[in-house]
């Protein structure tokens, strides 16, 4: 059995750390999670629909239904939380290889991670892209058209679907964006895995690969995950108040470990 002790050291001697972050670590911001006791799946199953990418190209409703649900998100009035921050401040110290994130709200950037360590596998919110042409655009101008009247705003370009820069079920990764991420798991002698359910292909399998290449695995998240066994150690305390705890080298307690 390892505590928290051990993870702060484990931390305090890495040199490259990559995390790999999901909705767990923006909940304290304001932002719910999707597979979580109060998630939006768990609360309203029928929402994943605006996340399939051939429900949003066949249907109108749900493209219309989506965009008033953009123009709501948590994200552009969240602030970056004490976990955020804390990721900063490994960078700050030199031992920050990247972040790779599942998460599209921006808050690791807007808390001072530099760009070029942070890579947004599942895209960001704050662009639009075009289905037809690959035409972006800023999410704040497609939302004044939104908020104007235009229910199911069109390509300015091409008359194309327009859609927010995210990944959805059905729409594969870019292979570039998917490409540093595997190098950032792969260069790294500490993996942290905070607030994701590992449960979403091929980003879970990102655990795998930085076992392979010898770091270590610890995992930071309120439930089970199926890579728990493959990691040193699993935490499930808050991460608002966790991660800022280790990462200054303070004490926890783990729920279970390997």
């Amino acid at each position: 059995m390892r505590d928290g002790q051990a993870v702060a050291r484990w931390i305090a001697d890495a040199k490259r750390v990559t995390a790999l972050t999901g909705a767990g670590i923006s909940t304290d911001s304001g932002i719910p999670d999707f597979r979580g006791p109060n998630g939006v799946w768990t609360r309203n199953p029928g929402a994943q629909r605006l996340f399939t990418l051939r429900d949003y190209v066949s249907d109108p409703d749900v493209r219309r239904e989506a965009w008033e649900i953009r123009r709501a998100h948590a994200a552009w009035t969240a602030r970056p939380n004490a976990a955020h921050y804390a990721l900063v401040d490994l960078e700050a110290h030199g031992r920050l290889r990247a972040v790779i994130t599942q998460n599209i709200d921006g808050l690791h950037q807007l808390a001072g991670t530099s760009e070029d360590l942070v890579i947004e596998v599942h895209g960001s919110l704050y662009e639009v892209e075009c289905l037809s042409c690959g035409s972006r655009f800023a999410m704040s101008d497609t939302l004044e058209r939104v908020a104007a009247g235009d229910e199911d705003p069109a390509c300015l370009r091409c008359g194309g679907i327009l859609k927010a820069g995210t990944i959805s079920f059905g729409q594969p990764l870019v292979p570039e964006v998917f490409a540093k991420a595997r190098a950032a798991a792969a260069d790294c002698d500490l993996f942290l895995a905070i607030g994701t359910s590992l449960s979403v292909q091929p980003v879970a399998g990102l655990v795998e690969v930085a076992k392979k290449q010898g770091a270590k695995v610890v995992i930071l998240n309120a439930d089970p995950t199926p890579y728990d066994g493959v990691a040193d150690a699993t935490l499930s305390e808050p991460i608002g108040s966790l991660l800022p705890r280790l990462v200054g080298g303070g004490s926890s307690r783990t729920a279970s470990a390997g």
